[in-house]
Protein backbone atom coordinates (compact mmCIF):
# COMPACT_ATOMS: atom_id res chain seq x y z
CA UNK A 1 0.00 0.00 0.00
CA UNK A 2 1.36 3.74 -0.87
CA UNK A 3 2.18 5.56 1.68
CA UNK A 4 -0.89 8.01 0.93
CA UNK A 5 -3.25 5.05 0.53
CA UNK A 6 -1.73 4.16 4.47
CA UNK A 7 -2.19 7.45 6.35
CA UNK A 8 -5.91 7.50 5.04
CA UNK A 9 -5.87 3.88 6.24
CA UNK A 10 -4.38 5.17 9.61
CA UNK A 11 -7.12 8.03 9.86
CA UNK A 12 -9.90 6.38 9.08
CA UNK A 13 -9.56 3.90 11.81
CA UNK A 14 -8.64 6.45 14.41
CA UNK A 15 -11.30 6.29 17.14
CA UNK A 16 -12.95 3.37 15.99
CA UNK A 17 -13.88 0.59 18.72
CA UNK A 18 -15.16 -2.07 16.15
CA UNK A 19 -14.70 -2.48 12.63
CA UNK A 20 -17.97 -3.94 10.57
CA UNK A 21 -17.08 -5.16 7.36
CA UNK A 22 -20.59 -5.14 5.03
CA UNK A 23 -23.54 -2.94 5.52
CA UNK A 24 -26.04 -5.07 5.20
CA UNK A 25 -28.25 -5.99 7.50
CA UNK A 26 -26.26 -8.31 9.40
CA UNK A 27 -23.77 -5.69 10.27
CA UNK A 28 -26.42 -2.55 10.46
CA UNK A 29 -27.98 -4.18 13.11
CA UNK A 30 -24.65 -5.11 14.70
CA UNK A 31 -23.49 -1.48 14.25
CA UNK A 32 -26.44 0.13 15.25
CA UNK A 33 -26.82 -1.68 18.42
CA UNK A 34 -23.37 -1.35 19.61
CA UNK A 35 -23.58 2.15 19.02
CA UNK A 36 -27.04 3.09 20.62
CA UNK A 37 -26.73 0.58 23.67
CA UNK A 38 -23.25 0.39 24.19
CA UNK A 39 -22.14 3.97 23.48
CA UNK A 40 -19.19 2.55 21.57
CA UNK A 41 -17.39 4.11 18.10
CA UNK A 42 -18.19 1.86 14.76
CA UNK A 43 -16.42 1.73 11.44
CA UNK A 44 -18.55 0.90 9.24
CA UNK A 45 -16.81 -0.14 5.81
CA UNK A 46 -18.31 -1.84 2.28
CA UNK A 47 -16.48 -2.09 -0.77
CA UNK A 48 -19.97 -1.33 -3.08
CA UNK A 49 -20.42 2.61 -3.67
CA UNK A 50 -23.64 2.13 -1.51
CA UNK A 51 -25.35 0.92 2.18
CA UNK A 52 -27.82 -2.34 2.37
CA UNK A 53 -25.87 -5.00 0.77
CA UNK A 54 -27.82 -7.32 -1.45
CA UNK A 55 -31.07 -5.52 -0.04
CA UNK A 56 -30.19 -2.00 -1.84
CA UNK A 57 -33.29 -0.45 -3.26
CA UNK A 58 -33.09 2.85 -5.59
CA UNK A 59 -35.93 4.55 -7.86
CA UNK A 60 -35.72 3.95 -11.56
CA UNK A 61 -36.06 7.56 -12.90
CA UNK A 62 -38.20 6.83 -15.91
CA UNK A 63 -41.02 4.47 -13.92
CA UNK A 64 -40.87 6.16 -10.45
CA UNK A 65 -40.34 2.52 -9.88
CA UNK A 66 -38.57 1.46 -6.75
CA UNK A 67 -35.72 -1.28 -8.27
CA UNK A 68 -34.33 -3.86 -5.95
CA UNK A 69 -31.21 -3.70 -7.84
CA UNK A 70 -29.58 -7.40 -6.06
CA UNK A 71 -32.88 -9.37 -7.01
CA UNK A 72 -36.59 -9.15 -5.02
CA UNK A 73 -36.73 -8.72 -0.88
CA UNK A 74 -40.06 -9.85 1.01
CA UNK A 75 -40.15 -8.83 4.35
CA UNK A 76 -42.11 -11.84 6.57
CA UNK A 77 -41.11 -12.96 9.74
CA UNK A 78 -42.84 -14.64 12.86
CA UNK A 79 -40.11 -13.29 15.27
CA UNK A 80 -42.12 -10.34 17.07
CA UNK A 81 -38.23 -8.85 18.14
CA UNK A 82 -37.34 -8.73 14.69
CA UNK A 83 -40.40 -6.93 13.44
CA UNK A 84 -40.38 -4.73 16.36
CA UNK A 85 -36.95 -3.81 16.17
CA UNK A 86 -37.09 -2.87 12.02
CA UNK A 87 -40.39 -0.66 13.07
CA UNK A 88 -37.91 1.74 14.78
CA UNK A 89 -36.71 2.23 11.31
CA UNK A 90 -39.63 1.80 9.17
CA UNK A 91 -43.43 1.68 8.59
CA UNK A 92 -44.48 -1.23 6.10
CA UNK A 93 -47.50 -1.30 3.95
CA UNK A 94 -49.97 -4.43 3.82
CA UNK A 95 -48.10 -6.31 0.98
CA UNK A 96 -48.57 -10.05 1.34
CA UNK A 97 -46.33 -12.57 -1.54
CA UNK A 98 -48.30 -14.73 -3.47
CA UNK A 99 -46.21 -16.76 -5.75
CA UNK A 100 -47.06 -17.93 -9.11
CA UNK A 101 -45.31 -20.73 -11.95
CA UNK A 102 -45.60 -20.96 -15.49
CA UNK A 103 -45.38 -24.61 -16.50
CA UNK A 104 -46.58 -26.05 -20.15
CA UNK A 105 -47.85 -22.70 -21.36
CA UNK A 106 -49.89 -22.62 -17.91
CA UNK A 107 -49.92 -20.56 -14.91
CA UNK A 108 -49.76 -22.18 -11.49
CA UNK A 109 -50.19 -20.72 -7.86
CA UNK A 110 -47.39 -21.59 -5.37
CA UNK A 111 -46.40 -22.34 -2.98
CA UNK A 112 -48.09 -26.01 -4.23
CA UNK A 113 -51.38 -25.62 -2.66
CA UNK A 114 -55.20 -27.49 -3.25
CA UNK A 115 -55.59 -25.05 -6.03
CA UNK A 116 -51.90 -26.28 -7.58
CA UNK A 117 -52.83 -29.57 -7.31
CA UNK A 118 -56.56 -29.76 -8.86
CA UNK A 119 -55.69 -27.46 -11.68
CA UNK A 120 -52.66 -29.65 -12.69
CA UNK A 121 -54.17 -32.98 -12.62
CA UNK A 122 -57.49 -31.80 -13.94
CA UNK A 123 -59.82 -32.52 -11.00
CA UNK A 124 -61.23 -31.71 -8.08
CA UNK A 125 -60.11 -33.08 -5.00
CA UNK A 126 -60.93 -32.95 -1.83
CA UNK A 127 -58.19 -32.31 1.04
CA UNK A 128 -57.94 -35.81 2.05
CA UNK A 129 -58.65 -37.24 -1.60
CA UNK A 130 -55.71 -35.08 -2.70
CA UNK A 131 -53.20 -35.39 0.32
CA UNK A 132 -53.84 -39.67 -0.14
CA UNK A 133 -52.63 -39.06 -4.00
CA UNK A 134 -49.84 -37.13 -3.31
CA UNK A 135 -48.83 -39.31 -0.48
CA UNK A 136 -48.89 -42.28 -2.68
CA UNK A 137 -46.95 -40.32 -5.55
CA UNK A 138 -44.27 -39.78 -2.57
CA UNK A 139 -43.70 -42.91 -1.71
CA UNK A 140 -41.32 -44.50 -4.14
CA UNK A 141 -38.31 -43.99 -2.08
CA UNK A 142 -40.23 -46.45 0.60
CA UNK A 143 -38.05 -45.73 4.29
CA UNK A 144 -35.43 -44.86 2.71
CA UNK A 145 -34.58 -41.50 3.90
CA UNK A 146 -34.16 -38.77 1.04
CA UNK A 147 -30.41 -38.04 -0.02
CA UNK A 148 -30.40 -35.28 -2.13
CA UNK A 149 -32.83 -32.28 -3.24
CA UNK A 150 -34.74 -34.33 -5.64
CA UNK A 151 -35.43 -37.05 -3.43
CA UNK A 152 -36.60 -34.72 -0.76
CA UNK A 153 -38.25 -32.76 -3.44
CA UNK A 154 -40.12 -36.12 -4.25
CA UNK A 155 -40.41 -37.27 -0.62
CA UNK A 156 -43.22 -33.88 -0.30
CA UNK A 157 -45.07 -33.40 -3.17
CA UNK A 158 -44.60 -36.50 -5.59
CA UNK A 159 -42.68 -37.52 -8.74
CA UNK A 160 -45.08 -35.66 -11.02
CA UNK A 161 -45.42 -32.27 -8.95
CA UNK A 162 -41.46 -32.45 -8.21
CA UNK A 163 -40.73 -32.61 -12.46
CA UNK A 164 -43.21 -29.80 -13.39
CA UNK A 165 -42.33 -26.99 -10.49
CA UNK A 166 -38.96 -27.89 -8.99
CA UNK A 167 -36.72 -29.92 -11.41
CA UNK A 168 -35.81 -27.97 -14.09
CA UNK A 169 -36.11 -24.79 -12.18
CA UNK A 170 -33.77 -26.27 -9.40
CA UNK A 171 -31.55 -26.99 -12.41
CA UNK A 172 -31.75 -23.61 -14.00
CA UNK A 173 -31.37 -21.94 -9.98
CA UNK A 174 -27.73 -23.87 -9.09
CA UNK A 175 -26.39 -25.49 -12.36
CA UNK A 176 -25.80 -28.44 -10.30
CA UNK A 177 -27.77 -32.12 -10.74
CA UNK A 178 -30.80 -32.01 -8.16
CA UNK A 179 -29.01 -35.26 -7.16
CA UNK A 180 -26.04 -33.48 -6.33
CA UNK A 181 -27.45 -30.99 -4.14
CA UNK A 182 -28.17 -31.23 -0.19
CA UNK A 183 -31.98 -31.97 0.80
CA UNK A 184 -32.21 -29.60 3.71
CA UNK A 185 -32.19 -26.88 0.32
CA UNK A 186 -35.41 -27.94 -0.19
CA UNK A 187 -36.74 -28.29 3.05
CA UNK A 188 -38.09 -25.31 3.30
CA UNK A 189 -40.74 -26.04 0.80
CA UNK A 190 -44.36 -25.41 1.94
CA UNK A 191 -46.86 -27.54 1.07
CA UNK A 192 -50.62 -26.97 1.12
CA UNK A 193 -53.92 -29.20 1.54
CA UNK A 194 -56.53 -25.90 1.41
CA UNK A 195 -56.79 -23.01 -1.10
CA UNK A 196 -54.14 -21.04 1.13
CA UNK A 197 -52.26 -19.20 -1.59
CA UNK A 198 -50.10 -16.91 0.99
CA UNK A 199 -46.14 -17.41 -0.06
CA UNK A 200 -45.50 -17.07 3.77
CA UNK A 201 -46.85 -18.36 7.07
CA UNK A 202 -45.15 -15.83 9.33
CA UNK A 203 -47.91 -13.58 11.24
CA UNK A 204 -45.50 -10.41 10.12
CA UNK A 205 -45.63 -9.20 6.91
CA UNK A 206 -45.26 -6.08 4.17
CA UNK A 207 -42.68 -4.02 2.21
CA UNK A 208 -41.25 -0.84 3.70
CA UNK A 209 -42.88 2.28 2.96
CA UNK A 210 -39.74 3.87 1.65
CA UNK A 211 -38.09 1.12 0.52
CA UNK A 212 -35.01 -1.01 1.89
CA UNK A 213 -32.35 2.03 1.02
CA UNK A 214 -34.50 4.23 3.90
CA UNK A 215 -34.25 1.75 6.61
CA UNK A 216 -30.44 1.61 6.28
CA UNK A 217 -29.95 5.13 6.41
CA UNK A 218 -32.14 5.31 9.50
CA UNK A 219 -30.23 2.68 10.83
CA UNK A 220 -26.81 3.94 10.11
CA UNK A 221 -27.74 7.31 11.04
CA UNK A 222 -26.08 6.99 15.11
CA UNK A 223 -23.17 9.93 15.58
CA UNK A 224 -21.42 7.06 17.08
CA UNK A 225 -21.73 5.25 13.96
CA UNK A 226 -19.07 6.36 10.58
CA UNK A 227 -19.07 5.16 7.23
CA UNK A 228 -16.91 4.40 4.69
CA UNK A 229 -18.05 3.41 1.38
CA UNK A 230 -15.98 2.19 -1.45
CA UNK A 231 -13.49 0.92 0.80
CA UNK A 232 -11.60 -2.60 0.02
CA UNK A 233 -11.24 -4.28 3.73
CA UNK A 234 -8.53 -6.32 2.44
CA UNK A 235 -7.01 -2.90 1.58
CA UNK A 236 -6.98 -1.70 5.23
CA UNK A 237 -6.77 -5.06 6.76
CA UNK A 238 -2.97 -4.94 7.12
CA UNK A 239 -3.33 -1.95 9.06
CA UNK A 240 -5.49 -2.66 11.60
CA UNK A 241 -4.66 -2.53 15.70
CA UNK A 242 -4.47 -6.57 16.52
CA UNK A 243 -6.83 -5.85 19.30
CA UNK A 244 -9.48 -4.18 17.08
CA UNK A 245 -12.74 -6.08 17.33
CA UNK A 246 -13.67 -7.45 13.70
CA UNK A 247 -17.30 -8.50 12.68
CA UNK A 248 -16.70 -9.91 9.07
CA UNK A 249 -19.82 -10.35 6.75
CA UNK A 250 -18.23 -10.95 3.58
CA UNK A 251 -17.26 -14.07 1.85
CA UNK A 252 -15.65 -16.23 4.53
CA UNK A 253 -12.82 -18.18 2.24
CA UNK A 254 -12.34 -14.55 1.02
CA UNK A 255 -11.10 -13.57 4.27
CA UNK A 256 -8.64 -16.73 4.12
CA UNK A 257 -7.38 -15.43 0.78
CA UNK A 258 -8.85 -19.44 -0.20
CA UNK A 259 -6.54 -20.88 1.60
CA UNK A 260 -8.29 -23.94 2.00
CA UNK A 261 -10.18 -23.78 -1.56
CA UNK A 262 -13.14 -21.91 -2.80
CA UNK A 263 -16.54 -22.22 -1.50
CA UNK A 264 -19.00 -22.86 -3.79
CA UNK A 265 -21.30 -19.84 -4.32
CA UNK A 266 -24.28 -19.13 -6.81
CA UNK A 267 -25.23 -15.07 -7.99
CA UNK A 268 -27.87 -13.36 -10.09
CA UNK A 269 -27.75 -11.41 -13.09
CA UNK A 270 -30.89 -8.93 -13.65
CA UNK A 271 -31.77 -7.67 -17.08
CA UNK A 272 -33.95 -4.83 -15.95
CA UNK A 273 -36.29 -3.75 -19.06
CA UNK A 274 -38.98 -0.56 -18.98
CA UNK A 275 -42.13 -1.85 -20.62
CA UNK A 276 -44.54 0.85 -22.74
CA UNK A 277 -47.56 -0.61 -21.00
CA UNK A 278 -48.99 -0.31 -17.34
CA UNK A 279 -49.13 -3.94 -16.06
CA UNK A 280 -46.71 -6.50 -17.20
CA UNK A 281 -47.40 -9.67 -15.48
CA UNK A 282 -50.45 -8.73 -12.58
CA UNK A 283 -47.99 -9.97 -9.67
CA UNK A 284 -44.88 -9.30 -8.39
CA UNK A 285 -42.86 -12.47 -9.39
CA UNK A 286 -43.51 -14.80 -11.55
CA UNK A 287 -41.41 -18.20 -11.62
CA UNK A 288 -40.84 -19.90 -15.14
CA UNK A 289 -40.37 -23.65 -13.87
CA UNK A 290 -39.31 -25.11 -17.46
CA UNK A 291 -35.67 -25.44 -18.21
CA UNK A 292 -36.12 -24.29 -21.54
CA UNK A 293 -36.29 -20.91 -20.52
CA UNK A 294 -33.31 -19.14 -19.72
CA UNK A 295 -34.10 -17.17 -17.01
CA UNK A 296 -35.57 -18.57 -13.30
CA UNK A 297 -38.45 -15.45 -12.34
CA UNK A 298 -39.36 -12.33 -13.58
CA UNK A 299 -40.22 -9.14 -11.04
CA UNK A 300 -42.25 -6.56 -11.64
CA UNK A 301 -41.23 -4.03 -8.55
CA UNK A 302 -43.99 -1.53 -8.88
CA UNK A 303 -45.70 -4.80 -7.52
CA UNK A 304 -44.27 -4.80 -4.15
CA UNK A 305 -45.49 -1.13 -3.19
CA UNK A 306 -48.78 -0.34 -4.79
CA UNK A 307 -49.54 2.21 -2.79
CA UNK A 308 -47.32 4.45 -4.05
CA UNK A 309 -48.06 6.71 -7.64
CA UNK A 310 -45.95 5.11 -10.45
CA UNK A 311 -45.67 6.09 -14.51
CA UNK A 312 -49.36 5.04 -15.10
CA UNK A 313 -48.10 3.75 -18.86
CA UNK A 314 -44.75 2.09 -17.81
CA UNK A 315 -43.27 -0.43 -16.15
CA UNK A 316 -40.23 -2.23 -14.92
CA UNK A 317 -39.35 -5.40 -15.04
CA UNK A 318 -36.48 -7.84 -14.36
CA UNK A 319 -35.48 -11.34 -15.73
CA UNK A 320 -33.43 -13.49 -13.83
CA UNK A 321 -30.67 -15.37 -14.19
CA UNK A 322 -28.80 -18.12 -11.99
CA UNK A 323 -25.21 -18.75 -12.56
CA UNK A 324 -22.22 -20.10 -10.99
CA UNK A 325 -19.93 -17.30 -9.14
CA UNK A 326 -16.45 -16.53 -9.57
CA UNK A 327 -14.35 -14.80 -7.12
CA UNK A 328 -14.79 -11.43 -9.08
CA UNK A 329 -18.62 -11.73 -8.69
CA UNK A 330 -21.15 -10.77 -6.05
CA UNK A 331 -22.23 -13.90 -4.14
CA UNK A 332 -25.64 -14.45 -2.93
CA UNK A 333 -26.29 -18.10 -2.06
CA UNK A 334 -24.37 -20.77 -0.82
CA UNK A 335 -24.40 -23.99 -2.29
CA UNK A 336 -23.55 -25.92 -0.15
CA UNK A 337 -22.70 -29.40 -0.68
CA UNK A 338 -20.85 -31.50 1.34
CA UNK A 339 -17.55 -31.03 -0.16
CA UNK A 340 -18.61 -27.34 0.85
CA UNK A 341 -19.48 -28.08 4.07
CA UNK A 342 -15.93 -30.09 4.43
CA UNK A 343 -14.30 -26.94 3.05
CA UNK A 344 -16.42 -24.39 5.55
CA UNK A 345 -15.24 -26.18 8.60
CA UNK A 346 -11.83 -25.71 8.07
CA UNK A 347 -12.32 -21.91 7.54
CA UNK A 348 -14.28 -22.11 11.08
CA UNK A 349 -11.11 -24.34 12.69
CA UNK A 350 -8.89 -21.16 11.12
CA UNK A 351 -11.48 -18.53 12.68
CA UNK A 352 -11.23 -19.26 15.74
CA UNK A 353 -7.80 -19.11 16.27
CA UNK A 354 -8.41 -15.54 15.65
CA UNK A 355 -9.83 -13.82 19.43
CA UNK A 356 -11.02 -10.66 17.67
CA UNK A 357 -12.51 -11.80 14.66
CA UNK A 358 -16.78 -12.54 14.19
CA UNK A 359 -18.12 -14.06 11.30
CA UNK A 360 -22.06 -13.36 10.29
CA UNK A 361 -24.29 -12.91 7.77
CA UNK A 362 -24.97 -15.01 4.95
CA UNK A 363 -21.56 -14.74 3.59
CA UNK A 364 -19.59 -14.90 6.74
CA UNK A 365 -21.47 -18.05 7.81
CA UNK A 366 -22.14 -19.29 4.87
CA UNK A 367 -25.79 -20.07 5.54
CA UNK A 368 -28.84 -19.38 3.49
CA UNK A 369 -30.28 -16.58 5.98
CA UNK A 370 -33.73 -14.91 4.91
CA UNK A 371 -33.50 -11.01 6.20
CA UNK A 372 -35.17 -11.88 9.40
CA UNK A 373 -32.96 -14.35 10.36
CA UNK A 374 -29.54 -12.44 9.49
CA UNK A 375 -31.41 -9.87 11.91
CA UNK A 376 -32.14 -11.94 14.55
CA UNK A 377 -28.87 -13.59 14.64
CA UNK A 378 -27.04 -10.14 14.69
CA UNK A 379 -29.52 -9.06 17.40
CA UNK A 380 -28.67 -12.63 19.74
CA UNK A 381 -24.78 -11.83 18.51
CA UNK A 382 -25.11 -8.42 20.29
CA UNK A 383 -26.71 -9.97 23.70
CA UNK A 384 -24.53 -13.04 23.43
CA UNK A 385 -21.25 -12.03 22.60
CA UNK A 386 -20.94 -8.07 21.98
CA UNK A 387 -22.39 -7.45 25.39
CA UNK A 388 -20.08 -9.07 27.43
CA UNK A 389 -17.32 -8.14 25.46
CA UNK A 390 -17.46 -4.59 25.85
CA UNK A 391 -18.43 -4.68 28.94
CA UNK A 392 -15.92 -6.16 30.49
CA UNK A 393 -15.41 -9.97 30.35
CA UNK A 394 -13.15 -9.62 27.28
CA UNK A 395 -14.75 -12.57 25.90
CA UNK A 396 -13.71 -14.21 22.51
CA UNK A 397 -15.41 -12.76 19.47
CA UNK A 398 -14.40 -15.81 17.34
CA UNK A 399 -17.13 -17.96 16.89
CA UNK A 400 -19.52 -17.76 14.36
CA UNK A 401 -23.05 -17.12 15.04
Amino acid sequence: MAAADSAMGNNMLRGAEVLIVGAGFYGATLAERIATKLGRRVLVIDRRPHIGGNAYTELDPVTGVEIHRYGPHISHTSNAAVWDYLHRFTGFNSYRHRGFSTFGGKTYSLPINLATICQFFGRQLSPDEARTMIAEQASELGERPPANLEEKAISLVGRPLYEAFIKGYSAKQWQTDPHELPARIIERLPVRYTFEDGYFNDRFQGQPLNGYTAVFEKMLSHELIEMKLGVDFFDIKNLLPKDLPVVYTSPVDRYFDYSERDLGWRTIDIELEVMDIPDYQGTAIMNYAEEAVPYTRVTEFRHFNPERPHHVDKTLIGREYSRFARRADEPYYPIDTHNDQAIYRNYLARASQERNLHLGGRLGTYRYLDMHQAIGAALKAFETVFEPYFEGSQASLSRAT
